[in-house]
């Protein structure tokens, strides 16, 4: 009854959990990595056709991205999530995988005239495709039996539509374990989601820390605030561009738009215009307007039953194809451009950055966490130029940060959820999903004031849950470089063979038993199939 830490280990992204107990094996979240890397990440310990099941708390792709990887890499399982989060994954791991294919595309082209290598996406549309085949939409508040020895239940977590923190019962023998995966907690009375709920008994609880030593200012009136900034650059006759992720900020972002509308906020421009430069964020939207029932707060419910569309207004305009992306950039008067991604490392909000940046006039307004080395904290710390597609562009626009919009919850808000297990102290509290210090700081917070016995665990680290004794330490190694999202060809395709490889050996094992005559059918076509390829 083993559980390893494998990613968001002292670091923010890339969360990624493997338990294996009797003869089950499953993972909590797939995450991809985004922006620098600290540490080197353990890989997952099996082979990916020998997992079971994975349980993905939000669809975020730093909890999700790598799922289509292991798809390709031969994992055949099931993939639970609420409903919301299954939707939302049907469209952000497709576009996950277009971003892939697009950068390996482009990167293809310069290294052709170059004389450099191919390189392959790390997953192509196929592996998002199919992935998506194994997902299993689950309800919250509904424990699930998934099998004889493991149970789950989903609980909202208030950070994102569909986000939750998961309960997992498992048993070996005579020793049952409950396991509680925070997933990333939301701050609480934000527009649309509902708040998070709190649990109060564990064996063990894995806890996000990624504002565990911040504590966010009391809020403004965010509309009033967004009222302000527009004004401000439209008197200057500038465009607005805010870089927002498509999943749950852009929405937040429409819920203060709207009020900014019917209450009357900005009455020297009444009728400016709003432009969601995003397909993804345009087909998120429409997925909120799905989830009413399930995941609005009693707020948002009370405009629906009034006929009021929270996140709709009169101005609201919607880029879907390139033509009328590129459109926005030569309309002749102010605009409001709302574009993904939220940190400006890939998307067409580079673009609008491009046409906007070097003009005084414009305000760039971020709304969200800005990972340390992406474009976007580059341009909040002050850059005076930077790099898009090739050229250096000056930065004379105005950067703007809307202070106390956050997605996660602070740490007093932490600390508070946190505290409805005191009745029934975990046996461990890991602290992961935060930066190197701020990690091992939450910890020791929690050790000193809640009494709890807490840690903050590395990639690679593998604990008892019968005894609750760590049994291998992980690697502190740094890493040298960032990790690009593409690899040359040599090295990406043929970890995808050698995955196929394993799986095969795989299905070998669990055909053991099978009747002799079918067995040998399944040796002659192997050995075949070495025949035709051994050199």
């Amino acid at each position: 009854m083993l559980l390893e830490f494998l990613g968001a280990a002292h670091e923010v992204t890339g969360s990624c959990h493997f338990v294996s107990f009797a003869n089950k094996r499953f993972l909590v979240d797939c995450g991809m990595e985004q922006g620098p890397d600290l540490y080197v990440n353990q890989e997952i310990p099996v082979n990916a056709s020998d997992i079971d099941y994975v349980f993905v708390t939000h669809a975020h792709i730093d909890h999700s991205g790598l799922l289509p990887l292991l798809y390709n890499h031969g994992f055949r399982g099931q993939i639970f999530a609420t409903k919301a989060t299954t939707e939302l994954c049907n469209i952000m791991l497709k576009d996950s995988a277009h971003i892939q294919m697009f950068e390996a595309e482009w990167r293809n082209r310069k290294a052709k005239r170059a004389g450099l290598e191919e390189v392959v996406p790390l997953y192509n549309m196929e592996d998002a495709l199919g992935v998506l085949q194994h997902f299993v939409p689950c309800e919250y508040d509904k424990k699930i039996e998934v099998a004889e020895d493991i149970s789950v239940r989903f609980v909202d977590a208030g950070h994102l539509l569909g986000s939750s923190s998961i309960e997992i019962w498992i048993k070996e023998e005579d020793v049952e374990r409950k396991l509680v995966f925070s997933g990333d907690i939301g701050n609480g009375n934000h527009p649309l989601i509902k708040d998070p709920v709190y649990l109060n008994d564990a064996d063990y609880v894995i806890m996000e820390s990624t504002y565990g030593d911040k504590l966010h200012s009391v809020p403004p009136d965010y509309a009033l605030a967004l009222a302000r900034v527009i004004k401000e650059t439209f008197i200057k006759g500038g465009n607005l561009v805010i870089p927002a992720f498509s999943v749950g900020r852009t929405q937040e972002m429409l819920y203060f738009l709207r009020r900014i509308k019917t209450e009357h906020l900005l009455p020297e421009f009444e009728e400016f215009e709003v432009y969601i430069d995003s397909p993804l964020a345009v087909e998120a939207t429409n997925i909120f307007n799905k989830s009413v029932a399930d995941c609005f707060d009693e707020e948002a419910l009370e405009l629906v039953k009034n006929g009021i569309n929270p996140i709709g207004f009169p101005g609201l305009k919607v880029a879907v194809t390139s033509e009328e992306s590129k459109a926005i950039n030569f309309i002749n008067k102010p605009v409001v451009i709302i574009s993904a991604s939220g940190m400006c490392e890939a998307g067409r909000i580079r673009h609008h950055l491009k046409h906007n940046l070097w003009r005084e006039e414009s305000t760039i307004l971020f709304v969200g966490f800005q990972v340390p080395g992406t474009l976007g904290a580059t341009l909040l710390n002050g850059a005076k130029t930077v790099k898009l597609f090739g050229e250096t562009i000056e930065v004379h626009a105005r950067i703007e940060n809307l202070p106390g919009i956050s997605g996660h919850a602070d740490k007093e808000h932490l600390t508070k959820w946190a505290e409805a297990f005191s009745e029934n102290p975990p046996r461990e509290v890991f602290v992961v999903h935060g930066d190197d210090d701020v990690c091992e700081s939450f910890a020791k917070h929690l050790c000193d004031t809640l009494g709890y016995s807490a840690l903050a665990p590395y990639s690679g680290d593998v604990f008892d849950l019968a005894t609750g004794a760590c049994i291998k330490e992980g690697s502190h190694e740094l890493v040298q470089k960032k990790k690009n999202p593409v690899g040359k060809a040599s090295s990406n395709v043929f970890a995808r063979l050698l995955a196929a490889g394993q799986r095969l050996l795989s299905v070998i094992q669990r055909n053991e038993g099978l009747a002799n005559k079918d067995l040998a059918k399944f040796a002659d076509q192997i050995t075949a199939l070495c025949d035709k390829w051994d050199r």
